[in-house]
C-alpha cells in the first residue's frame, strides 16, 4: 500500500512538472535559453517595440543569452541564431516561416513568392533566377550607365551649395534601374514612372505605420487611399505585362516581366511577384547606395583611395563592363563594408517540418528560426571595432581566415539567397564609378544620421549632401 502511495505521489509530481514544462506560455518546451513571454497574448512583441526594431531586440537578446536564444512572437516560440557556426547547421533549409513576414501581405499579396515554400517556392526560384543570373546581368550594364550619367548631369546642373536629398535621389535611381531592366522601356517614360513612385510612397508609408502597430480600420479613408494606390500600381504592371504579351521580344532580350508572362501564372501571382521583386530590388540597392555615399562623404581617405582606383582602372571616361568590374577591388570592399556596417539587411528566417538539433539544443518542428545576420555583422569577436567603417576588413589578407558565413548580407540558406545580389552589386558599382569620378561629396553640417532598422535598414531621416565637381 505504501509503495502504491509513493508511486501515485511521484506520478502526480511528474505530471505537474510535465505540464509546467510544456505549457505554451513558457519557453521550457526547449532547452534553448531565452526570454519568457512578457504578455500571455503578445509574447515578447512589446519588448521588441521598446527595443526599437527586431534587429535591435536581437542584439540585446544575444548579448544576454548567447549565440542561440529564444523568445515569443505572440504565442509562437521563435529561435534566433547569432553565430556563423550555427548558421552552418541551417544552411540547407529552404522554407520560410510565413508568420514573421505576414505584416507585408497587404502590400505584396498572399500569393507572393515571399510565402511560397516547398515545391512551389523552388519551382518559382528556378523560373525567376535566370533573369538576375550572370549572363542576364551583361545586358543591364548599359541601362545602369545611362541612368548614372543622367544623375550626374542632374547634380552638375545644381547651383552652388544646393543641398541634395541623398536618400530620395538614390531610391529614385534604384527604382529606375529595377523597372527599366526588369520591365522594359515602358518605365522609361516619366509619365509612367513618376505616378508609380508616388503611389508606391503612399503604400510604403502606410506599411511602416502598420509595422509600428497602427492599423487602418476597414473602410476608413486611410485604407481606401492605400487600396487605391495599390490598385494603380497593379494596373501599371498589368498594362506592361499586356504589352509584353502582345509584343514578345526575342529570347535573348527577355526580361523578368517576360518570364512572368510566359509562365502563364495566375494574375494575382504575376502582380504579387512583379511588385515584390520590384520593391526588393530598389529598397536594398537604394539604401546600399545611400549608406555607401554617406560613408564616402564622411571618410575622406576612403573617398580619395576610391577615386584613384577608378582613375587607374577606368580612366576619366571608360565605362564599367563585365570584363573590368572585377578590377574594382577597393570599390567592392566599400560596398561590402557598407553592407556590414550599416546592416542593410538585418535578418532572415527559415523553419523545418521536423525537430532539428542546433547548437546542442532541439528546435521543435515548425519553429521559426531567425538568422540574425545583423548580429553577426556587428559581432566584435569577428569584426573588431564593429561600428568603425573600414573597407580594409575585406582585403584578401584580412578575409582569408574569416568563417565563410560571417558575412552573408543577402542571406545564405537553402539556395534561397536574395536573387538580386548580383544585380545589386553591378548597379551600385556602375553608379558609384560614375558619381565618384565626377564629384567630391560633403555632408551638410548639423546632421545626426541615425539608422531605422526594418527588413532593410534606411536612414531615419533624409541625408543631405552637397557635391563639388572634380577637375
Amino acid at each position: 500500500m505504501l509503495d502504491y502511495a509513493i508511486f501515485a505521489i511521484t506520478f502526480v509530481v511528474f505530471l505537474i512538472a510535465t505540464v509546467l514544462y510544456l505549457y505554451p506560455g513558457s519557453n521550457k518546451i526547449t532547452t534553448i535559453p531565452g526570454l519568457e513571454p512578457s504578455d500571455p497574448k503578445d509574447g515578447n512583441l512589446g519588448d521588441m517595440g521598446r527595443a526599437g526594431s527586431l534587429h535591435e531586440f536581437l542584439l540585446k537578446l544575444h548579448a544576454e543569452y548567447g549565440d542561440i536564444a529564444s523568445f515569443w512572437w505572440g504565442q509562437q516560440l521563435v529561435v534566433s541564431l547569432g553565430a556563423p557556426e550555427l548558421f552552418k547547421q541551417h544552411e540547407r533549409i529552404f522554407d520560410r516561416p510565413t508568420l514573421l513576414f505576414k505584416g507585408f501581405e497587404p502590400l505584396i499579396g498572399s500569393m507572393s513568392i515571399q510565402y511560397a515554400n516547398g515545391a512551389d517556392g523552388r519551382t518559382r526560384r528556378k523560373l525567376y533566377d535566370p533573369s538576375y543570373g550572370h549572363e542576364a546581368m551583361k545586358h543591364y550594364y548599359s541601362i545602369f550607365q545611362e541612368l548614372g550619367e543622367e544623375m550626374a548631369k542632374k547634380w552638375e546642373s545644381m547651383k552652388g551649395e544646393q543641398h541634395i536629398p541623398l536618400h530620395a535621389h538614390m531610391i529614385g535611381l534604384a527604382m529606375k534601374a529595377i523597372t527599366r531592366s526588369s520591365f522594359g522601356d515602358s518605365f522609361k517614360d516619366e509619365k509612367e514612372c513618376l505616378p508609380f513612385g508616388r503611389n508606391y510612397d503612399i503604400c510604403w508609408n502606410d506599411m511602416e505605420e502598420r509595422i509600428k502597430g497602427s492599423y487602418p480600420t476597414e473602410g476608413s479613408p486611410r485604407e481606401k487611399k492605400f487600396q487605391e494606390a495599390l490598385g494603380k500600381m497593379h494596373a501599371t504592371i498589368g498594362k506592361v505585362a499586356k504589352y509584353r504579351r502582345d509584343n514578345p521580344p526575342p529570347p535573348q532580350e527577355q526580361l523578368f516581366i517576360d518570364v512572368l508572362v510566359e509562365g502563364d501564372l495566375p494574375e494575382e501571382q504575376l502582380l504579387s511577384d512583379a511588385l515584390g521583386y520590384m520593391i526588393a530590388g530598389f529598397h536594398t540597392s537604394g539604401n546600399l547606395l545611400t549608406w555607401a555615399l554617406y560613408f564616402i562623404a564622411t571618410h575622406e581617405e576612403v573617398e580619395e583611395k576610391l577615386h584613384q582606383e577608378l582613375i587607374d582602372v577606368l580612366g576619366e571616361k571608360e565605362e564599367v563592363t563585365p570584363d573590368n568590374i572585377s578590377q574594382l577591388v577597393y570599390l567592392r570592399q566599400i560596398l561590402d563594408e557598407t553592407l556590414r556596417c550599416a546592416v542593410v539587411a538585418p535578418w532572415g528566417a527559415r523553419y523545418m517540418d521536423l525537430d532539428a538539433e542546433i547548437g546542442g539544443h532541439v528546435v521543435p518542428s515548425k519553429t521559426p528560426v531567425i538568422h540574425a545576420l545583423g548580429v553577426v555583422l556587428q559581432d566584435e569577436r569577428i569584426w573588431p571595432e564593429p561600428n568603425k567603417f573600414d573597407p580594409e576588413r575585406f582585403d584578401a589578407g584580412n578575409s582569408k581566415d574569416r568563417h565563410k558565413l560571417a558575412f552573408q548580407p543577402f542571406g545564405f540558406a537553402g539556395g534561397r539567397k536574395c536573387p538580386g545580389y548580383r544585380f545589386s552589386y553591378v548597379e551600385t558599382t556602375v553608379f558609384l564609378s560614375i558619381l565618384c569620378r565626377q564629384f567630391k561629396f560633403h555632408l551638410v553640417d548639423g546632421q545626426v544620421v541615425k539608422p531605422s532598422h526594418g527588413l532593410v535598414t534606411r536612414p531615419a531621416e533624409e541625408v543631405w549632401i552637397t557635391v563639388t565637381k572634380r577637375d
